[in-house]
């Protein structure tokens, strides 16, 4: 069975836009990755795009999404803030 992954952050036009594109490159086909945001931007970071890019991702497809119900619902939900101070980390078993 193919475990379900998904990045959070706030606007989901950065950290974790870029984490789900690495995740799925270098783990391909192992998981069911998305990404998502609880407040998303209107447009992934143009600054992203161009970082990623050049290292031979391309994400110019991609678009912020809303984190649903749906999304949370998996095995194992791992939270991460990214504040340097108060990184958090939570787990959910459902």
């Amino acid at each position: 069975m193919t475990k379900d992954i998904l990045f959070v952050c706030v606007e989901n036009a950065g950290r974790s836009q870029m984490a789900e594109a690495f995740f799925r490159k270098f783990a391909e086909g192992k998981f069911n990755v998305i990404s998502a945001g609880t407040a998303p931007s209107a447009k992934v970071n143009p600054i992203v795009e161009q970082v990623m890019k050049e290292i031979g991702i391309d994400i110019s497809s991609q678009l912020p999404k809303t984190i649903s119900n749906s999304m949370i619902r998996c095995d194992r939900l791992e939270y991460t803030r990214s504040k340097r101070k108060n990184n958090r980390r939570c787990e959910k078993n459902t």
